[in-house]
């Protein structure tokens, strides 16, 4: 019994904490308006999800941050998904975040925070129950380039580059993209691309293993055509045996959290949560 209500203590202070945080960084994003996230979902059960701030080479401010959220909740929620093609606006894919939002959220905790954020987005993006596919046309830049990453599948156009600048600006990949890369082309590889800001063009991302494939054209009307013809090789068949196919790979992980959660090593460790608070 006693068990019992500590394991739902437990979960509640979590919910609100989690809650107030979320509440917190709603509130600060919004003060960075631009741009936006467009969905479209077609009949075909593809996605397009356009990044759209042309004018900042698609870069994301507060509100895309926020709206990109939304639309990851709306793809859940897309019973009659199959996969999604990420792309940006105008030939461009993504540079990062709006250099306004950084210099705005400029103390450490607000970078934490942002951090978080994002990682908590695009992690939800990863498990999305749809095949994920990032279509590169022109640059990937920084934030960019960890997107990518998020995507089960990487498609470039022949004069597109992504590029990992984090350490330029003194900072390194904090959305996820670090284990993410690692994961798609190997800790040598990632360690190369990322400590050397390397520029990789299709042909080198071709070579080490960084995308799947190198479209015939650069046109961005012609290179999406391309790319939805690539994406309906792999979700042929009814939307439900995708998501099996993409839920059986994180049953395993949700089992082993099941077992853990609220189990007598993390009852433990959270009465002893005063200790690492120290």
């Amino acid at each position: 019994m006693a068990r019992s209500l500590l394991k739902t203590w437990t979960i509640s202070v979590c919910k609100d904490k989690i809650a107030k945080s979320r509440r917190s960084e709603k509130k600060k994003l919004q003060q960075f308006p631009g741009g936006s996230i467009d969905l479209q979902k077609k009949d075909n059960g593809i996605g397009i999800l356009t990044l759209n701030n042309p004018s900042k080479k698609n870069a994301f401010s507060g509100v895309m941050m926020l709206q990109l959220l939304e639309k990851v909740i709306e793809l859940e929620n897309w019973t009659e998904g199959k996969g999604v093609i990420v792309r940006g606006a105008k030939n461009t894919f993504c540079s990062g975040s709006d250099l306004n939002a950084v210099k705005g959220l400029g103390t450490s905790e607000d970078g934490l925070a942002l951090c978080m954020f994002m990682q908590n987005t695009l992690t939800r993006f990863l498990r999305l129950p749809l095949i994920s596919v990032a279509l590169v046309q022109g640059r990937a830049l920084g934030g960019g380039a960890e997107l990518t990453t998020a995507c089960d599948f990487r498609l470039m156009t022949p004069e597109s580059e992504i590029r990992f600048v984090h350490k330029e600006m003194g900072i390194i990949p904090s959305w996820g993209g670090t284990t993410r890369l690692v994961e798609i082309i190997g800790s040598r590889q990632a360690l190369k691309v990322l400590s050397g800001a390397l520029k990789l063009d299709s042909r080198k991302a071709l070579n080490i293993g960084m995308v799947e494939d190198v479209l015939q054209s650069s046109d961005e009307t012609k290179s999406l055509e391309e790319a939805q013809e690539w994406l309906q090789q792999l979700v042929q068949g009814p939307p439900e045996v995708i998501r099996l196919y993409l839920e059986e790979a994180l049953q395993n992980e949700r089992d082993l959290l099941g077992a853990l959660w609220g189990g007598p090593i993390n009852l433990e460790a959270v009465a002893k949560k005063g200790k690492f608070n120290k």
